[in-house]
């Protein structure tokens, strides 16, 4: 029995939810007195893989070739089956992103592998393998028992704090057959280049905007408060839907989920569908004229008021503290 974690890199680094996935494993891999190893794929230098090493992962296996330049789940999955059969794993824990989702299933089918998505916690290992996750749009969290041989978690991000524990982590090449699969996947055309941007998913601080801001025109102010915290941008499904702001930016049930340290919502009623996507936020600003806006219950800090005003008020603030802070 050992543990196998599966990450990716973007420009070369492993980013938060990938470094949140390696803890998270070499955690279960403690808890279950065995080995962990870490599958990491795309473009990056051994020195970049090497910080699993920070986290308690001693042995990297890199893949690092053109089918998987563009995501197709049925190459990352046999990718996966493969590095598990090499390292003898029968936990497999991938993070709970785009990749997670369409890949975790497939691999549970093939394997016939209990699974568990989204968990929010460490497995409790001392009678059988039990693992919690949130239910009924967060308002529950579930336990979950698997009894399967194999056993197949995904994490969701910003709900397991990665802890560091220093070893000496060795890289290794592994194709797992990769450079002999063809791609059923052909990609026409890109719609949206996110290429410096901040990534959404893994975004530290957010700010988010609705219908309040009464047209697109409007936005300006929205990315600069955004930009000077270092913040993404987001926006609710109305927004997205008529057209004010791209769809990658629309947060909710039925968009993103994101799990940010700070979410800054402007001009957001709060319906449940977008408290459904923003409620694992470990902080929640909102600013709303409407003194009644059902988003109040679930925020930490609210201000009425009329956004047109505070909004500028807010990053006048924070580029003032920055002067004085820098």
């Amino acid at each position: 029995m050992s543990v196998l974690v599966f990450a990716q890199t973007s420009k070369g680094i492993l980013k938060k939810n990938a470094i949140e996935a390696i803890s998270y494993g070499a955690q279960v891999a403690a808890l279950l007195n065995t080995n962990v190893t870490l599958l990491a794929t795309g473009t990056a230098a051994a020195e970049a893989l090497q910080i699993a090493g920070s986290y308690g992962v001693a042995k990297v296996l890199h893949a690092n070739h053109a089918n998987l330049n563009a995501f197709d789940a049925q190459i990352y999955s046999q990718l996966i089956m493969n590095a598990a059969e090499k390292t003898g794993a029968s936990v497999i824990i991938l993070s709970h992103d785009a990749t997670g989702k369409a890949v975790a299933p497939r691999i549970s089918a093939i394997l016939k592998a209990g699974l568990v998505s989204g968990t929010i916690s460490l497995p409790s290992v001392s009678d059988g393998f039990s693992i919690k996750k949130n239910v009924f749009s967060g308002k529950a969290i579930a336990e979950y028992s698997i009894k399967t041989e194999k056993k197949i978690i995904s994490l969701l991000p910003n709900s397991v704090p990665p802890i560091q524990k220093q070893v000496t982590c060795e890289v290794e090449s592994f194709l797992g057959g990769v450079d002999e699969t063809i791609s059923l996947l052909k990609i026409e055309t890109k719609t949206h280049d996110t290429s410096g941007e901040i990534n959404l998913p893994e975004a530290e601080l957010v700010v988010s905007a609705g219908r309040g801001m009464k047209g697109p025109e409007n936005w300006g102010m929205i990315e600069e408060l955004a930009k000077t915290i270092g913040a993404a941008t987001a926006c609710s499904r109305p927004v997205s839907d008529i057209g004010w702001r791209p769809h990658h930016e629309h947060v909710g049930q039925t968009g993103i989920a994101i799990r940010p340290n700070l979410y800054i919502a402007v001009g957001i009623s709060g319906a449940i569908q977008h408290l459904a996507g923003v409620n694992g936020s470990k902080v929640i600003v909102v600013v709303n004229k409407d003194a009644e806006a059902p988003f109040f219950k679930a925020a930490d800090y609210g201000v009425v008021g009329d956004a047109f005003e505070i909004v500028p008020k807010l990053t006048a603030a924070f580029k003032q503290f920055k002067a004085q802070n820098s």
